[in-house]
C-alpha cells in the first residue's frame, strides 16, 4: 500500500503564481526521488469551524488561501529514502527556491492509508 506525506499552508493570495512556480520547481525532486505523484490545491472552498478549521490550524489571516497539498509514494520506504535526498537536494534551499509564505505556520506530516478506493477509467 502506498505512504502519503500531507501539507497545509497559508499562502498570502496575492502570491499565488510566486507559489505555482515554487512549487513546480520543488515538486519535481519529490518526483525525481520516487514520488508517484504530488498535487498541490488552492484553497476555493475552505470554510470556518465551530471549534476548529484549516484556517485557524494554519493562522491564515485575511489575505491568505489556505493550500492543501500531498506527495503519494509507493511505499514507506521509498518514502524515507526519498524524503531525505529530498531535503538534501540543493533545489530545495530557501537560498535556490524561496517559500512564498511563512513557513513556520506550514503543517505536515507522513501517513499510512488506512482505506483506498479509486475508480478505474
Amino acid at each position: 500500500m502506498s505512504y502519503v506525506d500531507g501539507f497545509v499552508m497559508a499562502v498570502p493570495t496575492a502570491n499565488k503564481d510566486k507559489f505555482i512556480k515554487h512549487a513546480n520547481e520543488g515538486d519535481s525532486v519529490f518526483m525525481e526521488n520516487g514520488a508517484t505523484r504530488v498535487l498541490e490545491c488552492w484553497g476555493d472552498d475552505v470554510k470556518s469551524g465551530k471549534q476548529t478549521d484549516f484556517m485557524r490550524a494554519v493562522n491564515a489571516k485575511d489575505d491568505e488561501t489556505v493550500v492543501f497539498s500531498w506527495v503519494e509514494w509507493p511505499d514507506k520506504a521509498t518514502r524515507d529514502t526519498g524524503m531525505e535526498k529530498v531535503m538534501k537536494d540543493p533545489r530545495m534551499m530557501p537560498e535556490k527556491n524561496p517559500m512564498p509564505f511563512d513557513g513556520m505556520r506550514m503543517i505536515f506530516g507522513g501517513f499510512s492509508p488506512v482505506v483506498e478506493l479509486e475508480t478505474k477509467h
